[in-house]
């Protein structure tokens, strides 16, 4: 078993909501691996940055990803994060991944670039750009297409990734 698609890309892009309009669309399950980690411990992700580290939270991600990718066969959507780690992006290397993409001023409109985003929580902007500085070439790597956000409503990045994947609806 492995999923249909696999979204990736930036904090606030939209991987979740554009997957659950994917899995609708295609008649198959949406899985979030931040919704996976969230109910196994029973915490928000703020949370566990916290209270345990982002170490501790990386590595919570790296099984909750692996175990997703092994046992759904419908939309995966995963955290910002899950690309940096090497073992994980050798396991996308076998998927059909789309990077979601969005430049700085998408995010702060979309998110306000809070801090309810642990990794945002001083001067968001400038960490934003540098977590897509050392992220942008990971989620082209493992990309079999990249679909811009910027300014496109869910429903028009739904249609954009599948015509990206030349995948038509159930």
């Amino acid at each position: 078993m492995s999923p249909l698609i696999v979204l990736v890309g930036p904090m606030g892009v939209g991987k979740s909501t554009v997957g659950r309009l994917l899995a609708e669309r295609l008649g198959v399950g949406h899985r979030d691996t931040d919704d996976d980690i969230v109910a196994a411990q029973g915490r928000s992700i703020a949370d566990i940055f916290v209270e345990d580290g982002e170490d501790a939270f990386r590595a919570l991600e790296k099984d909750a990803v692996r175990e997703a990718l092994q046992g759904h066969d419908g939309v995966l959507s995963l955290g910002g994060g899950a690309v940096l780690d090497a073992g994980t992006r050798a396991l996308l290397a076998a998927q059909r991944v789309v990077y979601l993409s969005m430049d700085v001023e998408e995010a702060v409109r979309r998110t306000g670039l809070n801090t309810a985003r642990p990794l945002l929580a001083v001067n968001p902007r400038k960490q934003w750009r540098e977590l897509m500085q050392a992220r942008r070439h990971l989620y082209e790597e493992v990309a079999t297409a990249v679909v811009p956000t910027d300014g496109r409503t869910p429903e028009e990045v739904t249609e954009a990734a599948l015509d990206a994947l030349e995948l038509k609806e159930a």
